[in-house]
């Protein structure tokens, strides 16, 4: 007889917990401590201090996680590309399922693949010549158009067209999309690079449009590992970003990550928002310029005027008063007729001692004389009166006084309240200030 086979014996049904558990312990009891060499990918440090990232090579990847105090024990930066060796214990993350190595120590094991490649690319155009800071060129001040270089998918097209917008909504930008990670990304953007070049050399584009002027390029991309930013160490990419005609910004990554194509541009931003920034001067900066330059105008023209206020008055001062004129004319005229009293007692004298037969010619020389003389005081009395100050006063002008009877020439002179005195051609007027005022 044949027995009948026995069922099959039901499986455990688990909770999810106790099996992740379960499948923990088994790892713990089985590899734990464990060391593991690999590249690192992904790498990333939280705001709590712990750090999270994969190892792997060319057949498998391992999510890692490194926790403040092990992380705090690190002597150099991690960076996506290295080669390490980790030890630590491998378990499950139960909250996912996943399996995790927690890290607790970690050390150089030399450059990775990556990396190595990088830093060869590197010293070779570093050799070349193409890193020289001599061959860099300062960006515009105020550019007349701005090229734009990105994915359309792209995180950093739309901070590099915020910023822009925000700080310089009257540049045009003119945006050539292309591709910025895989394969084809390298030769995407040298495509891109040189169809931008053409604008910026004044080619007319392809489709009979019109397009500004473009003074300055910018070459962007968000933040990634190194892999998703592996497009931008590519030698095609770096050989043409030299061959720009016209300066040319590269932001790619976040401000750790360097690239070739940072080595080569003009400028390396740390950002693509800190690209924009780059070329892009605040209008409220050109404003402000505009209003303290308008400052300087109109101070520049006041001190002008003041100038020209300050000769007026120069002029003034050199011309005087009519009387104290007047008065100067005076003393020289009574000087002038006191020599002519002394001449004349000098020749009486000589009169008396001459013969009488010359009596008659020297009283002939003698009227002659005083004739001319007499003439020359009518000639400098017309002069004098011509001077006079009440002839200026008839014109319809004042003389003006104080109490003490100085001339007021000045409203700097005359206070609030005081009482002065304004001669005029026919007589004379007692007034008071009420609002002295400068003109």
């Amino acid at each position: 007889m044949f027995e009948s086979p026995q069922p099959a014996a039901a499986p455990r049904i688990w909770e999810v917990g106790a099996l992740c558990r379960a499948i923990a312990d088994a790892l713990e009891a089985r590899f734990n401590p464990v060391a593991v060499r690999g590249e690192i990918t992904g790498f990333s440090r939280a705001s709590s201090g712990h750090c999270y990232f994969s190892i792997k090579d060319a057949n498998g990847q391992l999510r890692c996680a490194m926790f403040r105090r092990a992380a705090g024990l690190l002597d150099f930066s991690p960076r996506d590309g290295e080669l390490v060796e980790v030890r630590g214990r491998l378990g499950v993350y139960e909250a996912r399922g996943d399996l995790q190595f927690i890290v607790e120590s970690m050390q150089r094991a030399g450059q990775g693949a990556l990396f190595e490649q990088f830093l060869r690319l590197k010293a070779q155009l570093e050799g070349e010549g193409l890193f020289d800071p001599r061959r860099k060129r300062t960006l515009p001040v105020q550019p007349r158009g701005i090229g734009l270089i990105t994915s359309l998918g792209a995180a950093a097209l739309h901070d590099v067209v915020t910023a822009l917008r925000r700080r310089v909504p009257h540049i045009p930008v003119v945006l050539i999309p292309a591709q910025v990670q895989g394969a084809a990304a390298p030769q995407s953007m040298v495509t891109a690079l040189r169809q931008m070049y053409a604008l910026a050399e004044g080619e007319a584009p392809a489709d009979g449009g019109t397009t500004p002027v473009v003074d300055v390029i910018l070459l962007v991309r968000g933040g990634g590992s190194m892999e998703d930013l592996w497009a931008f160490n590519d030698e095609q990419l770096a050989r043409t970003i030299v061959q720009s005609p016209v300066p040319l910004v590269s932001g790619v990554g976040h401000e750790t990550d360097f690239t070739i194509a940072d080595f080569c541009a003009d400028l390396r931003a740390p950002t693509p928002t800190a690209a924009a920034e780059l070329v892009a001067q605040p209008r409220e900066v050109w404003l402000g310029a505009l209003d303290v330059l308008a400052d300087r105008l109109e101070s520049a023209v006041q001190r002008q005027i003041d100038l020209r206020h300050q000769r007026l008055d120069q002029a003034a001062q050199r011309l005087g008063r009519p009387s104290g004129l007047a008065a100067r004319e005076q003393l020289r005229l009574a000087r002038c007729a006191q020599r002519l009293r002394h001449g004349m007692l000098l020749n009486l004298e000589r009169l008396a001692l001459k013969n009488k037969a010359l009596e008659a010619d020297f009283a002939q020389k003698t009227a002659r004389r005083i004739a001319q003389q007499s003439d020359r005081l009518e000639r400098a009395r017309l002069r004098l009166e011509l001077l006079n100050p009440h002839l200026v006063l008839q014109r319809g002008y004042a003389l003006l006084t104080d109490s003490h009877g100085h001339a007021v020439t000045s409203v700097g002179q005359a206070r609030l309240g005081d009482a002065l005195r304004a001669t005029l051609a026919d007589g004379v007027l007692d007034v008071t200030v009420d609002h002295p005022r400068l003109l």
